[in-house]
């Protein structure tokens, strides 16, 4: 019990010594600047380059969305998520210890160049994190959290991160086990969280990103508003479930971009009655875990999603043209 407890205190004392390096020691290996600065250049995009002309500067819940980022970006680890995580590792090490394991690399691919080495698992993390997206989306409990990140009514760079915590302990659980049995000969994946947060905030920014043949393989911000899009194709729990990637949409038949629309409406049923404060959306699922709204009745009551969607339309409307030509949860970074 002494090394657990050992652990739990070492956690909170190494992530706050971190954080305070993070802060006061700038460098370009800095998460904290690195968010701050792509936040602003993103930002700045949104500004001269509006997609939707009528959002303003500051949309609607920018402040919120705001503190939710830099909340789940590093207040949460600081709070609570580092120290406990440490310590299930650790137990779930030594339960594995119980039975004779004591690594679980199943594949190694150390001998890899570092570059190759960061593509797969960019690519690897991609594929579980759209199939943990779908998870929050077709089950229940598990929506009730996230309906945090789609009760954003004017879409903006800073809601990539609005997120409930419950998000994080999800994504990582689920990650786990995979990522551990594969066997990467680096410990620094810096620059595959930087590059998927800038997609993350792209993906979420007020911006018209053309990809061209590319928006088969990266997410856009055309596409992942109608994911956030209140009204879905009939028999569907969500569609173009892409974190950074909407190569998988395509594959599995989920990508649906009717049209390039920037002015639908977004959310989902009855969203006038979920919560407007940061507090109240984070206890929500808790206080309210045996309401369930009319949408959820019909999923606990059977209602089958739709296993591919006829086809996906190439009318667009009128766009407004911009300079831009590229572009990319959760990591979760999210959702």
């Amino acid at each position: 019990m002494d090394k657990y407890i050992g652990e739990f205190l070492n956690g909170y004392a190494g992530y706050f010594q971190y954080l305070r390096d993070e802060i006061l020691h700038p460098s370009w290996h800095n998460y904290f600047y690195w968010l701050l600065g792509l936040s602003l250049v993103v930002w700045s995009l949104e500004i001269l380059f509006p997609w939707r002309k009528n959002q303003g500067i500051i949309r609607h819940d920018f402040w919120l969305d705001a503190f939710y980022m830099f909340f789940n970006f590093f207040l949460f680890s600081l709070v609570a998520y580092n120290a406990v995580s440490g310590v299930v590792v650790v137990a779930f090490n030594d339960l594995l210890a119980q039975f004779g394991i004591t690594n679980l690399v199943a594949i190694r691919v150390a001998a890899l160049p570092v570059w190759t080495q960061l593509a797969l698992l960019f690519v690897i993390r991609d594929f579980i994190q759209w199939n943990v997206h779908r998870l929050l989306h077709r089950v229940p409990w598990l929506w009730e959290f996230h309906k945090v990140h789609h009760s954003i009514e004017e879409m903006g760079f800073a809601g990539h991160l609005r997120y409930h915590w419950m998000e994080t302990v999800v994504y990582r659980t689920i990650e786990y086990i995979p990522l551990a049995m594969i066997g990467f000969g680096i410990d620094d994946f810096f620059m595959v969280h930087i590059f998927a947060l800038a997609i993350g905030h792209l993906n979420h920014a007020n911006i018209y990103l053309p990809l061209g043949p590319l928006k088969y393989v990266f997410n856009s911000p055309q596409m992942h508003l109608w994911h956030h899009a209140e009204e879905l194709p009939e028999g569907t729990y969500g569609v173009n479930y892409g974190i950074s990637l909407s190569l998988w949409d395509y594959l599995f038949g989920k990508a649906y971009i009717p049209s390039e629309d920037s002015g639908i409406k977004l959310g989902f049923q009855n969203m006038a009655q979920f919560p407007k404060t940061f507090w109240s959306q984070v206890t929500y699922p808790w206080i309210h875990k045996h309401e369930r709204y009319p949408e959820q009745l019909e999923t606990l009551a059977g209602r089958q999603p739709y296993s591919r969607p006829r086809a996906i339309r190439t009318r667009t409307a009128p766009r407004r043209k911009t300079p831009l030509g590229t572009g990319g949860r959760r990591g979760h970074e999210t959702h």
